[in-house]
């Protein structure tokens, strides 16, 4: 018997409403799925802006991720849930997997980890903005106001974010980032497994699309993949560049714009799960640590 059509929960990027997503949402229900877009704290109409009183983490969006899911399970159990995080999205994507009970799968567009270190030039603009800019601004202000990259936002997820972009820790336990052995006259492993510690969780094994736009410097395909080995099991993800030649007339594959034209990333989810959802999760749900 075949499996419902998934429903498709886009977690937006940073400093993204929900409503600019609505041509992506558009093109999964033309293929016969159903998509919603959650919100973006802060972002949506309705919302109030970030300000000196009012103020949110990473944890409080990976929260609104695991309600949507749970709402979804409780509306229809036996269809798939499949999390699209775009950028920041794919961050709080993936620590919604590793600390609540997993969506059946995720995809992750433009998603990275944006260590400074993997990026051209030792990443110094990533440095001035992460180093200075945001504590700067975040202390004078309450919050991060624009023209700042993700203003007006959240003083404490853009302090979260300006930590990861510095040291490459996340803003939630993660797996232990890789460290590949380089004996002489080796060649290291092209999936070399992360250093365990006691407190950093096993790598997501529910299927995984990570889709590396080609010429994104907001997330460089070095990055890109560094997130998708760090995150993922290997034999549970893939990843998909989508390069200038696959672009359509009138699309981009550009950071933000991809979404406005979307078709070919979702032709590439649809396949993508086809092939996939043998392996749908019917395990044991991982427990909710996020807080703990």
């Amino acid at each position: 018997m075949p499996q419902p059509a998934p429903l498709v929960l886009v977690s937006p990027a940073m400093g993204i409403g929900s409503r600019y997503y609505r041509p992506l949402v558009e093109a999964f229900e033309a293929r016969g799925w159903s998509a919603t877009a959650l919100p973006r704290r802060g972002f949506e109409p309705e919302d109030a802006r970030a300000s000196r009183g009012h103020d949110w983490s990473y944890t409080d969006e990976v929260d609104v991720i695991a309600r949507a899911v749970a709402a979804a399970r409780a509306e229809s159990p036996d269809r798939p849930v499949i999390l699209l995080g775009h950028s920041l999205g794919a961050q709080l994507a993936a620590g919604h997997q590793l600390h609540h009970p997993p969506a059946d799968g995720l995809v992750a567009v433009g998603g990275c980890l944006p260590h400074h270190r993997d990026y051209p030039l030792a990443g110094l603009p990533i440095v001035i903005q992460a180093g200075v800019i945001i504590p700067v601004l975040t202390a004078l202000f309450g919050f991060l106001p624009k023209p700042a990259f993700g203003g007006p936002g959240a003083r404490t997820l853009m302090r979260e974010w300006a930590r990861m972009a510095l040291t490459g820790d996340t803003p939630f336990p993660s797996p232990a980032p890789i460290r590949t052995p380089r004996a002489a006259g080796r060649v290291p492993s092209s999936s070399p497994a992360p250093v365990r510690t006691p407190s950093s969780p096993a790598r997501i094994r529910t299927p995984a699309l990570v889709v590396a736009l080609e010429g994104d410097r907001l997330a460089p395909e070095k990055p890109v993949r560094g997130f998708a080995a760090r995150m993922f099991a290997p034999d549970a993800v893939t990843v998909w560049r989508y390069g200038h030649a696959d672009v359509p007339a009138g699309a981009s594959n550009d950071h933000t714009g991809w979404a406005r034209r979307p078709e070919p990333v979702v032709d590439r989810i649809v396949a993508w799960w086809n092939a996939a959802a043998g392996n749908r999760f019917d395990g044991v749900a991982a427990p909710d640590t996020m807080r703990g």
